[in-house]
């Protein structure tokens, strides 16, 4: 529930936290560092951390036509290394494991982007995460229980449905068309199918977020990673790294590496604007694959057409050239 920024001041630079308060919004000082360059991936990192813990408390989980709270219990990590851990472990809904996915993610940076900066600065960054996690408590306290906290303990003010937080590209799943998107893929799951698909989805975040490809796109409604060239005056090749899940619209019980081609619409071969995309070949693996194995596969693609076209002409039971991924299935030409 706090927007975090960075103002340079005397030769150092300020890391502010702003938040409502009970005589408005205000800002006070977390502490300095030396330069720019400290500064920003520490707020980023903050700001992450911000949304991703106050997001999921402050909209309602509406899977099943109900109006039910998602869980608290993240907010312990914010001050508790220890309890770090548990974030990659549930299994409550497909979006709030990914809002923990990026939790922890952003936690992680900022262990990296504090790690070159003094220990009292440290100290004071923990000490900003605690009164941020307990003004969080607080809030819900007296929101779900009516508990008001001391006037002298209540700094940070909370809104349910309006929290003051930044949500930028790096926290774009929070938003709520993800949040439909993956209530969708998870309909109709079974408990056990629900947690496969809570650790399939982890995995799939781990590897955008590690992968060096310039052409992956991550598609969360389709349980995939898309690498598209959009090269017009190629073959159109592109590529598919699905994910496993059993639900009704898919069935999909494997992982899949899926190499397509756009087409034209127009099958009486005439000029088209609209395009189709058409199955060339699948790489079915029902073994889950190795983080390394999926990242290698995307940088070695890498949204390069030359690469995609030269997979394309794998016959069934080799592998896809620089890859442990082998063809199961060719469409027809």
């Amino acid at each position: 529930m706090t927007i975090y920024s960075h103002h340079a001041s005397r030769g150092k630079v300020q890391i502010l936290a702003t938040y409502r308060g009970p005589a408005g919004v205000v800002s006070s000082t977390v502490t300095s560092v030396d330069n720019l360059m400290l500064a920003v991936p520490i707020v980023s990192a903050l700001n992450r951390i911000s949304a991703c813990a106050t997001v999921p408390i402050s909209v309602y989980d509406e899977r099943g036509g109900r109006f039910a709270h998602y869980p608290t219990g993240h907010l312990a990590a914010l001050a508790d290394r220890n309890a770090r851990p548990s974030l990659l472990e549930g299994a409550h809904s497909l979006w709030y494991e990914q809002a923990m996915v990026l939790l922890h993610e952003a936690l992680t940076d900022l262990d990296i982007a504090v790690a070159a900066v003094a220990e009292p600065i440290k100290k004071a960054i923990n000490a900003e995460l605690e009164a941020d996690a307990r003004g969080l408590q607080d809030e819900l306290a007296e929101y779900s229980e009516g508990i008001e906290p001391p006037e002298e303990d209540r700094r940070r003010l909370w809104d349910f449905n309006s929290p003051m937080v930044v949500l930028t590209e790096a926290v774009s799943g929070l938003g709520e068309q993800s949040r439909v998107q993956l209530n969708d893929v998870e309909l109709g799951l079974a408990r056990s199918e629900l947690e496969q698909a809570a650790a399939s989805l982890r995995l799939l975040l781990d590897v955008y977020r590690q992968c060096a490809s310039a052409g992956a796109d991550l598609l969360i409604e389709g349980f995939e990673i898309s690498d598209d060239p959009y090269d017009e005056d190629g073959d159109r090749f592109f590529l598919n790294l699905q994910a496993p899940i059993p639900n009704g619209k898919w069935k999909r019980i494997g992982w899949n590496v899926e190499i397509c081609r756009w087409v034209p619409t127009d099958s009486r071969g005439g000029d088209s604007d609209s395009f189709r995309g058409e199955s060339v070949l699948d790489c079915v693996r029902i073994e889950q694959p190795a983080l390394s194995e999926l990242v290698g596969l995307l940088n070695t693609s890498n949204g390069d057409s030359e690469v995609l076209a030269g997979w394309a002409k794998t016959a069934v039971g080799e592998p896809l050239a620089g890859t442990a991924f082998v063809v199961t299935k060719r469409y027809e030409d």
